[in-house]
């Protein structure tokens, strides 16, 4: 440990670390009451956020809460916490009201007669969610960014990256960033992990490339308590990309994740409908909704189908494809989909567990808050609930960042991170991370076998100690994104391990449950 110097510590009421719509609404609620707020980020650009490529919607309860509840709850296959949904759902409407529509403006689609229009998606059972074309994510993101860059008690600082929590005596003090050499720390009366997903785990993802589970890996490290890890969704429809790229992800290489991107689930929601290669619907034999039964059913079914005929196409001429999705028609005819038919395949989406918090996004360790895809609420359980994510990080973060106020800055012993030794080698965290994305591919993937977990955690572990014994010497950015990817990877595989049940998203493929 070193001792600070309290003079020119960096010091705030607010710590946010994140900049997607979780960590905003967290920093503009903080702002709201009063608090000096910091937000850090690792991103440099909107689109470095996940909240940034989410494309379908909101949703909203559209005045009917226990409708909306009861979607959540059949979603997570019974297992979402009812006391966290409730929470969800009664403040639904009201935040995207203040926040989204009076506080940023944001122009959600209208129909012909000027009101709003409302989507629907899978497993919904109503048209609830709002959306801006197939792009909501930009649409809320972007203006959300100026106003918290533009809001005179917050303070932004772009690419800057969180290392390590500062803690001592089961309280958190604020974190280590990689604005110095050998870390700077910047201490805070409360801290809020708003760091996103794993994305950057697997091969392919709809993440963006530095979502590398830096928040739930330092809160770990920290003692706070971790939950619901092997709980990873897979998207049912991202474009499957070429047929060599499908042939290398199914190989065990590690896949390109540039040639990835979503097909929103409001196209099945409006009715394009998923065909295997002799142009068959097969979803009807799976489950009784079909295309729009839950993500985990789709993802499997799709899966399943690819296996046994070589393909599944999304089928878009139901659609007004160009008119109603121009953003996601001009995408497929930039990779060259002309046609209504799109290859897609599973895809690694979102994380449902994380680090366990409460009702306001309070962690097991004192001033220390999570919120958005990082943090465990209990809303989704074991699968989530399409154009939930959103409302999520915006309920949950308005509500941590309104409770973190009020706390003093302590400037304590900050952890000694070391800088002495020559740079890695030029592919040393490179390959290091496509060994991770390979087990994780392998072994971590749709469907997993409880020999396979095993093998993916002793391949895991040895990564991680592999790591450790660079970090302790180097701070390097890249090099910690590695660490807290290694120390997240193992925390799922030991999820996995211990539950060997197929439900939601974890299915155990030596388990007796039915596909769907």
């Amino acid at each position: 440990m070193t001792e600070t110097d309290t003079a020119t510590a960096t010091t705030t009421d607010v710590l946010v670390v994140g900049s997607g719509i979780a960590g905003c609404a967290a920093a503009l609620a903080a702002a709201r009451k009063g608090a000096d707020v910091l937000l850090v980020t690792k991103a440099t650009k909107p689109d470095d956020a996940s909240t940034d490529w989410a494309q379908g919607g909101i949703s909203t309860t559209r005045g009917n809460p226990p409708s909306l509840k009861e979607d959540i709850i059949e979603a997570s296959d019974g297992t979402a916490d009812p006391d966290a949904v409730d929470v969800l759902v009664e403040h639904a409407d009201d935040v995207v009201e203040d926040v989204l529509i009076d506080t940023l403006g944001v122009g959600f689609d209208q129909s012909d007669d000027g009101t709003l229009d409302y989507t629907r998606e899978a497993a919904h059972s109503e048209y609830r969610i709002l959306h801006v074309d197939a792009a909501t994510g930009t649409h809320i993101l972007r203006p959300f960014l100026n106003h918290v860059d533009d809001h005179e008690r917050i303070d932004v600082r772009q690419d800057t990256a969180a290392l390590e929590l500062i803690t001592a005596e089961g309280r958190v003090h604020g974190i280590v960033s990689d604005e110095e050499p050998t870390g700077k720390p910047i201490y805070a009366g409360a801290t809020i992990l708003a760091t996103g997903g794993i994305g950057a785990l697997y091969g392919r993802s709809t993440n963006p490339d530095d979502a590398t589970g830096d928040g739930i890996a330092m809160a770990a490290l920290a003692g706070a308590d971790v939950d619901d890890l092997e709980y990873i969704q897979f998207h049912p429809t991202a474009y499957a990309g070429s047929e060599a790229l499908s042939a290398s992800k199914r190989s065990g290489e590690a896949a390109e994740q540039d040639d990835t991107f979503l097909l929103s689930e409001a196209l099945r929601g409006e009715g394009a409908v998923l065909r295997n290669a002799d142009g068959e619907r097969f979803m009807e034999d799976v489950h009784p909704q079909a295309d729009l039964a839950p993500r985990d059913v789709v993802a499997r079914g799709v899966e399943t189908e690819r296996n046994a005929t070589g393909e599944v196409v999304l089928d878009v001429s139901p659609l007004e494809f160009e008119a109603d999705f121009p953003a996601l028609a001009e995408t497929c005819r930039d990779r060259g989909i002309d046609g209504d038919e799109i290859p897609v395949a599973p895809c690694e989406h979102f994380l449902c567990g994380g680090i366990d918090v409460d009702d306001r996004g309070r962690t097991s360790l004192d001033r220390l808050y999570a919120v958005g895809e990082c943090a465990r609420t209990g809303v989704h359980g074991a699968n989530r609930l399409a154009s939930t994510s959103l409302l999520e990080g915006l309920v949950w973060g308005l509500r941590a960042g309104g409770d973190a106020t009020g706390f003093e800055p302590e400037v304590v012993e900050s952890p000694d991170l070391l800088n002495r030794d020559p740079e890695l080698p030029e592919r040393f965290v490179t390959e290091k991370f496509t060994r991770l994305k390979r087990t994780m591919d392998d072994y971590l993937g749709l469907e997993r076998d409880p020999d396979d977990i095993e093998r993916a955690s002793a391949v895991l572990r040895r990564l991680k100690g592999e790591v450790d014994a660079y970090t302790r010497t180097r701070t390097a950015r890249d090099l910690y994104e590695l660490r807290h990817a290694s120390v997240t990877a193992v925390l799922i595989a030991r999820a996995a391990s211990e539950n060997t049940e197929s439900v939601g998203c974890h299915y155990v493929a030596d388990d007796e449950a039915p596909l769907a």
